[in-house]
């Protein structure tokens, strides 16, 4: 008797063909950014902005995995009548207090990205990208509340528009967040 030997090369090109598969899969795997949790994704706190108003504000958290953001929305917080912005030409500056391991220090957002608006539009900023400062996995970041009125030195928010109004509005946050992001 005699074993064929149509049936031994199939079972022997199987292991092979799976091998190879589940090494393309872990070098993918490696290869790809994979988006790290941020929780809570949204959390709201109170700005006073001067002449923009005051009032609450929306603050909407992301990480991708190779940058972290954050974007405003307020109601509350608008363009004053009379006033405009060109798309992307408000820089935006958050600042927002982090806690890492027991110990707190200070982290910063900015961009230059913005709807075009209008008086009385209400604001959105960004996604601001954080620009000083760091963030690990398990930091929590809130609002830096500080004491009213806002100046240009005396800040938690600042709104920088260019074109074709020109104005720098500080702003304080009133409240801490709803929630502390937790990155």
């Amino acid at each position: 008797m005699s074993i064929s030997s149509g049936h031994t090369p199939s079972r022997r090109r199987l292991p092979l063909v799976l091998g190879a598969a589940c090494s393309v899969g872990a070098m993918l795997a490696l290869s790809s950014p994979t988006a790290s949790a941020v929780a809570p994704l949204t959390a709201t706190a109170s700005y006073n902005c001067g002449s923009w108003g005051s009032g609450l504000a929306t603050l909407t958290a992301a990480d991708s995995g190779t940058s972290k953001t954050i974007k405003i929305t307020s109601t509350a917080i608008t363009m004053p009548a009379g006033t405009s912005a060109d798309p992307n030409s408000i820089t935006t500056t958050l600042k927002l207090t982090k806690t890492s391991g027991g110990v707190t220090s200070q982290v910063q957002f900015s961009a230059k990205t913005n709807p075009g608006l209008s008086g009385g539009n209400p604001i959105t900023l960004g996604p601001l990208k954080l620009i000083s400062g760091t963030l690990a996995a398990g930091d929590s970041t809130n609002s830096v509340v500080l004491p009213a009125p806002p100046s240009t030195t005396n800040w938690s928010l600042q709104i920088v528009a260019s074109s074709p109004t020109s104005a720098t509005v500080p702003c304080v946050a009133t409240t801490n967040q709803s929630a502390p992001f937790v990155w």
